[in-house]
């Protein structure tokens, strides 16, 4: 990945931000601390991020895979990424031929979630993937906003970390939101893993 997806990214929420009415003001009010009691781990330690992650519900693929949404042919098949970032080596990933989707269960998000990173690779030549944040807004409106586009390489690698936007979101819904993520392959087949979501504020 290029450093165009991490501009994309910080444009994106600081456009956001600064459109907000009062964002000044509306942040001392944002809740910072993590808003479920879900394990944190370090699983990007080995490369270089020491930060804390939990994993998204469903999101290393060996068990069910309740409140996901798949499209597309979007499946699971055999083999995961080898790190054992989670304790132990998956047996199994998601698979995302080109126009398949899919869509994480809808997870608490505040202003302490800033982030979030998952390992992919290819399945065959030029696979990439469109990753998008859903948002639930107060009014039960759904918001999709795109935040990137990963190219995929042949061996399993974390994806650098991307931004949720969450502090703009916890100030329009006073603290707290719900947000889902959305992969979708735009190119070629490509595989997901392991998808975790950062609970510190920065």
């Amino acid at each position: 990945m290029s450093s165009r997806l991490l501009a994309l990214t910080g444009a994106l929420s600081a456009i956001a931000i600064t459109s907000l009415p009062g964002a000044g003001a509306q942040a001392a009010v944002i809740a910072t601390n993590a808003c479920n009691g879900a394990a944190l781990t370090q699983p990007f330690l080995p490369w270089g991020d020491a930060t804390s992650y939990e994993l998204v519900p469903g999101g290393d693929f060996e068990g069910s895979l309740s409140g996901w949404t798949l499209s597309g042919d979007a499946h699971i098949v055999a083999g995961g990424e080898p790190y054992a970032v989670d304790g132990t080596v998956g047996s199994s990933s998601l698979s995302l031929p080109a126009g398949a989707s899919a869509q994480t269960p809808l997870v608490c998000v505040n202003a302490a979630y800033p982030t979030f990173r998952f390992f992919g690779r290819n399945d065959s030549l030029l696979s990439s993937v469109l990753v998008q944040v859903v948002y639930r807004t107060p009014l039960g409106v759904t918001v999709t906003v795109p935040v990137g586009v990963v190219a995929l390489s042949t061996d399993w690698q974390p994806t650098l970390p991307m931004l949720t936007a969450s502090a703009v979101e916890g100030a329009l819904s006073g603290g707290t939101a719900e947000i889902a993520l959305r992969f979708t392959a735009l190119t070629g087949t490509a595989q997901i893993d392991d998808v975790y979501v950062d609970p510190r504020l920065k």
